[in-house]
């Protein structure tokens, strides 16, 4: 069987060596051979293993739900319902996500709607606004809901 030393690992998944043993010690890749040299080595599929990781990390699992589904990979007897349902729980998180960001970008644009941008610091209603205590809110209510 053919190993990979942890550098060359780095250089063909295109991650830190930093990273590899901070996945390592979080038991997304299992831990590494010594060879009699005391050198490291990885399986030759670890690259494979590392892909899988980069993709789950892109559409935004975390790391613990990137490793119960490497777990799950290595369970083909379980029923792909369990890992459908990780994907759909990711579906409603995001939905939840774009909803609070939606929230906000109306509230930043009722807050702009107080400005005209012209005029000094000492006047512009966005920093009033800003500085107000936290449970007077009613500046941008009628702006910010629609």
């Amino acid at each position: 069987m053919t190993f990979l030393k942890i550098g060359e690992l780095a250089r063909r998944s295109g991650l830190s060596v930093e990273t590899l043993r901070y996945y390592e010690r979080r038991g997304l890749i299992p831990p590494p051979d010594r060879l009699p040299s005391g050198y490291r080595v990885f399986p030759q599929d670890t690259p494979k293993r590392l892909a899988f990781i980069k993709r789950c990390k892109t559409l935004g699992f975390t790391l613990e739900e990137t490793l119960e589904l490497l777990q799950l990979q290595h369970h083909p007897e379980q029923e792909s319902a369990v890992v459908k349902q990780r994907v759909d729980e990711r579906i409603e998180e995001i939905g939840r996500k774009i909803s609070d960001l939606q929230q906000i970008q109306q509230a930043l644009q009722g807050l702009s709607a107080l400005c005209s941008g012209k005029g000094s610091t000492a006047d512009c209603p966005i920093l009033a606004f800003l500085e107000q205590e936290p449970t007077d809110t009613s500046a941008t209510d009628s702006n910010t809901r629609g």
